[in-house]
């Protein structure tokens, strides 16, 4: 299984499991990652969801397609390396993702 690290905003990082096929929210909310809200359950109709992919992994994991693109206006601070982790399925060569979450969710 991928390990993927998740930075909450003024907390000690959280090093999680994650199953290939589901989505990096997924594996927040099964692991209770603090800050990763999921109001829509993940069906890309909210921004609750929303991190920073640590910059060297950002071209492995891609930029948001055109839908997340829309409901990335809805997030707080969005940044260049900013995904919806509801959107972001899971693959094998994962292993070792860093994702930051902001301060707070829209």
């Amino acid at each position: 299984m991928p390990k993927i690290t998740f930075i909450p905003q003024g907390q000690e990082e959280i090093v999680v499991d994650a199953e290939v096929g589901s989505t990096v929210m997924e594996a927040a909310v099964r692991n209770g990652v603090p800050g990763i809200e999921a109001e829509c359950g993940g069906a890309c109709a909210c921004a609750t969801c929303h991190v920073y992919v640590d910059p060297t992994w950002y071209e492995k994991v891609g930029g948001p397609q055109p839908m997340e693109e829309d409901m990335l206006d809805f997030a707080w601070d969005v940044r260049p390396t900013s995904r919806l982790s509801c959107q972001m399925k899971i693959v094998a060569d994962w292993d070792g993702l860093v994702v930051e979450i902001p301060e707070k969710q829209a």
